[in-house]
């Protein structure tokens, strides 16, 4: 892996590959897994020492939290894109400023998203049909987790800044780090003082703030462009509105995603608390093997930005078909692993026959295939690379959200199952997927035949 001595960067311009966007990828999608786990955590002790009531009201939040959550993780695409961009074009001058400005507007963004998922915990919990049952408990969850929000959000640009330039390792440490204290807080917080679903919230809250913290940390300590200052925080409205072409578009892919998930809970819902508290559990293996195909989409968005940003169309073009390649069949491999050991797997989180009926079942139609995701994760993070990010949105939004909107007032009010409910998500994925794969191929067509216009213009000069 080449670096330059300066700030010990990946090489993302010269040399091969495959290499590099798996040793890009695997650190990252490492860390995601962690995070995932560590979160699984808050379900696999209440469900343990707390009982399937409270499994099931954590379970009823699972959606709403995945809307926040996404839509941090989406706006962090652009600050990764922008900066990855800077370098790809040698523009290092711009760095630090840009930097500041994504720290700041961070802060304030994660502020108002705190407060705006206080506000709309309740009305969400009942439009999804939260059991009434369950209801106190999933909204004392919910907005004990949403002050971790500004800390969350702090994180995840931080950790877009270190991606931008390759180093996906320091994020994974950091995890590893506040996902312990997480666990071992879990434990504390719900077996010997028994604070029950408020004890996992609370863990979760203060391993937020030690893993923004973490970043925060680092990146005050380098000595170089990306090195960070307090005092320096401010917003450019140019830099902020580079970060916003690509990040909204993308936050609200991911939020809206995750509002299309709401629907289908209330389905969950109907078929009452085993199947709320099964479905949640399994939700868990979805994560870990999208999680795989997320980082390839991570690192497609990174190398494609600095290529695109130095103009070589066909090495963009090459980081697409491998990371495509590497998204689907890496998260595939995990994905069967989980089916094959199901009983073992469900039986971490319950020990109710019952409730992991209901898991078994959402995964084996769901975890199958998985991999799918990634025709449309990649294909987006490779738009969004080259600049392109409001197509992908429209197009997830139709897939995801207006899709399985048809699906649940169509095919699942004609066969009410919860297994024809879990379909839902695989016809999702290969409509979105393949709309995805037909807006990439048409823009980079378009923009080839521009390059080749353009060296004949220069020729002809």
């Amino acid at each position: 892996m080449e670096t330059t001595k300066k700030t010990k960067e990946m090489d993302m311009l010269n040399g091969g590959l495959a290499g590099k966007l798996i040793l890009f990828s695997i650190p990252l999608a490492f860390s995601s897994i962690l995070q995932q786990l560590f979160n699984s955590a808050d379900v696999a002790v209440v469900g343990r020492f707390a009982g399937d009531r409270a499994l099931a009201a954590v379970g009823s939040c699972v959606a709403l939290v995945g809307i926040f959550v996404n839509l941090i993780v989406g706006f962090s695409v652009g600050p990764n894109a922008v900066l990855a961009n800077l370098i790809g074009q040698k523009r290092r001058d711009k760095i630090n400023r840009m930097l500041h400005t994504i720290m700041a507007f961070g802060l304030i963004a994660g502020v108002i998203l705190m407060g705006l998922g206080m506000l709309s915990a309740k009305p969400i919990l009942e439009v999804s049909g939260t059991p009434e049952s369950v209801m106190n408990e999933a909204l004392l969850y919910i907005r004990i987790y949403f002050i971790g929000i500004p800390f969350m959000m702090i994180y995840n640009f931080g950790s877009a800044v270190l991606r931008s330039f390759g180093d996906t390792r320091r994020p994974m440490y950091y995890l590893i780090l506040s996902g312990t204290v997480n666990v071992i807080l879990n434990l504390i917080l719900v077996i010997y003082f028994k604070l029950g679903v408020a004890g996992v919230a609370i863990a979760t809250v203060i391993s937020n703030i030690l893993s923004a913290g973490l970043v925060l940390i680092y990146l005050y300590c380098r000595e170089d462009e990306f090195q960070f200052r307090p005092q320096r925080l401010h917003i450019e409205k140019e830099d902020l509105k580079k970060v916003l072409v690509i990040g909204i578009p993308a936050g609200i892919q991911g939020a809206i995603f995750s509002i299309s998930n709401v629907f289908i809970q209330s389905g969950i819902n109907s078929f009452g608390e085993d199947a709320i508290a099964g479905s949640s559990l399994a939700l868990n293996f979805e994560y870990f093997t999208y999680d795989i195909a997320a980082a390839f989409a991570q690192a497609a968005v990174t190398f494609t930005s600095q290529n695109y940003g130095a103009g070589n169309l066909k090495r963009c073009k090459k980081i697409f078909g491998l990371c495509m390649l590497f998204g689907i069949g890496f998260t595939e491999i995990l994905s069967i692993i989980f089916i094959i050991w199901d009983d073992f797997f469900v039986s971490i989180y319950t020990t109710s026959a019952a409730v992991a009926v209901y898991g078994i079942i959402r995964m084996h139609h769901v975890c199958l295939l998985e991999g799918v995701t990634a025709t449309y994760e990649v294909g987006s993070a490779s738009l969004r690379g080259m600049g392109k990010s409001i197509e992908p949105s429209i197009i997830t939004i139709l897939g995801t959200v207006v899709f399985r909107m048809i699906w649940m007032v169509t095919v699942f009010k004609m066969v009410p199952t919860y297994d024809m409910l879990m379909n839902v998500y695989i016809a999702s994925w290969i409509f979105t997927g393949g709309a995805i794969f037909v807006v990439y191929f048409l823009h980079m067509k378009n923009i080839e035949a521009n390059a080749a216009n353009k060296a004949l213009c220069n020729t002809s000069l």
